[in-house]
């Protein structure tokens, strides 16, 4: 018999590996972009007063915060993750800004058990890459849309975090080269292309995807390594040795400083689609 523990870590489990130990950076100045991104999300989604909204991989509540707002006390805003430090920070936040109408699941967002036809808009921010069958986990976010109701995915652009990112990418090839963008499931849907074409894969026809672009600021060439600490890049650097993980951040540093980088690229692409009302 294989040993179990000797088995591959999947994807989800991973990501919550990970974004566990993301959240002592999520709230930092230097990923401001989450906020931005959440916030784009709920309002080109169109959600409005009274309406009941999903939010899959909601993380620290980018987008269960200005969804619950914008829903209103008559409305009803679920926000499901996996990983429960993530979700801590949601309740702080919902609790700080006296958001009555909002729970939130620690739940896998691919089997939340919610009925057909449950919201008026399914939101998933940046979370859609980590499962192994994307286009599976797209059918279930579908299904779950009632009617007329909308379904709204964002991910990353092309060129995230550059030109940092390539800096960051440079020297840990030097020091690890299995580990070179080895955890970048979002490579696979930058483009608006890509991310219909995944739509549709999932049974989603007629949706409409625009590339955002996005911008955060570095006051410093320490802010890029919280937001390495504060996203999936995560995986990277918890995968090094000590010794290894300072001799990648030393040297990124260091070329970040020399080359003046003052901001990297945050760009996204949000998909929304609308269900028939028949």
């Amino acid at each position: 018999m294989a040993d179990v523990g000797a088995r591959e870590e999947s994807p989800l489990l991973r990501a919550e590996r990970v974004y566990a130990a993301a959240a002592d950076h999520f709230t930092r100045p230097a990923l401001g972009f989450w906020d931005a991104c959440g916030a784009e999300t709920v309002r080109r989604a169109g959600v409005s007063l009274g309406e009941s909204v999903l939010d899959l991989c909601c993380g620290a509540g980018a987008s269960v915060v200005p969804a619950a707002h914008a829903v209103g006390p008559s409305g009803r805003v679920v926000g499901v993750d996996i990983a429960d430090p993530l979700l801590a920070l949601a309740r702080d936040r919902v609790v700080r800004e006296g958001l009555a109408n909002t729970d939130l699941v620690r739940s896998d967002a691919t089997a939340t058990g919610f009925g057909d036809a449950s919201f008026d808009c399914v939101v998933c921010v940046f979370g859609v890459f980590f499962v192994a069958d994307m286009p599976a986990f797209v059918s279930e976010m579908w299904r779950m849309v009632r009617p007329g109701g909308r379904l709204a995915i964002t991910t990353w652009g092309p060129g995230w975090l550059e030109p940092a990112g390539s800096i960051f990418w440079e020297h840990v090839r030097e020091v690890r080269p299995e580990l070179h963008k080895a955890f970048n499931p979002w490579d696979e849907i930058t483009t608006p292309a890509a991310l219909t074409a995944l739509l549709a894969d999932g049974g989603v026809t007629g949706a409409d995807a625009v590339p955002l672009a996005g911008r955060q600021r570095l006051d410093r060439p320490e802010d890029f390594w919280e937001i390495v600490l504060g996203s999936g890049l995560r995986a990277t650097v918890d995968a090094l040795d000590d010794a290894e993980r300072a001799a990648v951040r030393g040297a990124v540093l260091d070329a970040l400083g020399r080359a003046d980088v003052a901001e990297v690229g945050t760009d996204s692409v949000i998909a929304i689609a609308a269900k028939p009302s028949t």
